[in-house]
């Protein structure tokens, strides 16, 4: 895999992280007046929960056109590649990113003029989960060049720089492979094109883009499982990565994106049809 997760991560911009109150189910942690409250939750299964319990849940309801809740979602902003080489400029825009009335947060890539324009969402220092189920309903966009992802970063960015603060990819598609999605992590001496990854192909060989599909990790200490529709695919643990350290037991922030273009996708052709949406039923982390 090409070197674009490093270029990517390393372009984004990230507020300053706060320090997080990890042990316990739910907590609202504001430092102080001035800064604003973070949300963790852990989802490992303790004496006020079972496992399959909802501990977090965004489900996108609300009239269509509105934005999502502001107070989880930011956005990233700009275009430049994304270090990836890619074409879209990210907006906050509600013609990129905004509920649909039935229930969905709906990601759109556009052509406007001579480029393109997407949205990326992200709840760093609003929300982050350590460990659980983290799992969300996706029916993916098309097309040569489009690039959707689902994915996590380390809560202490930018302290922490990357890749020692680390990277989940729980999801991510590239058009030329409509029947594949990927799931990797990335973290210190295992991150860009040496990042420790598996990949699920759709049991018919359809296109993921055809209808919702659910996509999940089972993550604990020491030990991430990615599933596609509550099929397991992958289990990566802490002896995967070596001699090198593992630094997934921390919370981490969600992403929602859709590129178009870059390196690994490659570049919208005269096949690529443009408005594309990527549909976002929910995302829950769930107790284990």
């Amino acid at each position: 895999m090409p070197m674009w997760h490093l270029a990517r991560t390393h372009a984004a911009p990230l507020a300053l992280a706060l320090a997080a109150a990890a042990l316990t189910t739910m907590a609202v942690a504001p430092p102080s007046s001035a800064a604003p409250a973070r949300e963790i939750v852990t989802g490992t299964a303790g004496a006020q929960l079972a496992p399959g319990d909802i501990v977090w849940q965004q489900e996108f309801d609300g009239p269509a056109g509105a934005a999502p809740d502001g107070a989880v979602w930011n956005y990233d902003l700009g275009g430049g590649g994304w270090g990836n080489g890619e074409l879209q400029n990210y907006t906050d825009s509600r013609a990129n990113s905004a509920l649909d009335g039935a229930g969905n947060l709906v990601i759109t890539a556009r052509r406007e003029g001579d480029g393109y324009t997407s949205a990326r969402l992200q709840t760093n220092d609003k929300f982050e989960a350590q460990y659980g189920r983290v799992e969300a309903r996706i029916q993916i966009p098309r097309g040569q060049g489009i690039w959707p992802a689902f994915w996590m970063l380390g809560g202490d960015l930018p302290g922490v720089q990357w890749p020692q603060a680390g990277e989940i990819d729980i999801m991510e598609n590239v058009g030329y492979e409509p029947h594949i999605v990927h799931g990797t992590i990335h973290g210190p001496g295992y991150s860009g094109g040496a990042g420790i990854t598996g990949q699920y192909m759709h049991p018919q060989g359809w296109s993921f883009a055809d209808t919702f599909h659910t996509f999940a990790i089972d993550w604990r200490p020491d030990s991430i499982t990615w599933s596609v529709d509550g099929v397991n695919y992958q289990t990566i643990d802490r002896s995967r990565v070596g001699g090198n350290e593992w630094v997934f037991n921390k919370p981490f922030f969600l992403i929602l994106n859709v590129a178009v273009g870059g390196q690994w996708p490659g570049y919208p052709d005269g096949s690529t049809v443009l408005p594309q949406e990527m549909k976002v039923d929910y995302v829950r982390v769930y107790a284990n």
